[in-house]
């Protein structure tokens, strides 16, 4: 299952399309100011070009794993609405009544408060999981329980 394509949420995918357009315009930039003198310079010059070539190189590196993470993503189709996974959107009642919807996310995106990583103590405990199921994890303030109302678009129950 490891290799398998995983699928990403429509908000994941549209950050990170918008990070590789940002990344895109910085290397632009980056590769702008490489080269173009046959002088050697002082030692200072050199430091300097070294410094923008490795830059450059790790700009590339980031848009090579962006590009290959969104051609991963789009072969994989859509998230899975029968169990929580990478992409999904989960409606989920907590243990103290509160109902919300969340999607299930590979990364943390500051704009997105309904966002869950997978990594995270509930993204983790929410993976495999079905509507109808409750699991635990540990929660900033100790073990907490969630029941899984629906995936997929928000449950009629909230």
């Amino acid at each position: 299952m490891a290799g398998e394509p995983r699928p990403i949420s429509g908000e994941a995918r549209r950050a990170l399309e918008q990070e590789l357009a940002d990344l895109r315009a910085e290397r632009a930039t980056v590769a702008a100011t490489l080269g173009g003198t046959d002088s050697p310079g002082d030692a200072a010059d050199q430091a300097d070009e070294l410094q923008r070539a490795n830059q450059l190189e790790r700009l590339d590196d980031r848009i090579t794993q962006i590009t290959d993470r969104l051609h991963e993503s789009a072969s994989a189709g859509l998230p899975s609405t029968d169990a929580v996974g990478v992409g999904s959107t989960v409606t989920v009642r907590f243990a103290d009544g509160t109902v919300e919807t969340v999607q299930i996310s590979e990364m943390a995106e500051e704009r997105a408060h309904t966002l869950v990583t997978a990594d995270s103590p509930l993204g983790r405990a929410l993976l495999g999981h079905r509507a109808g199921d409750t699991v635990g994890y540990d929660a900033p303030d100790g073990p907490s329980t969630v029941t899984v109302l629906s995936l997929g678009e928000p449950s009629e129950d909230t």
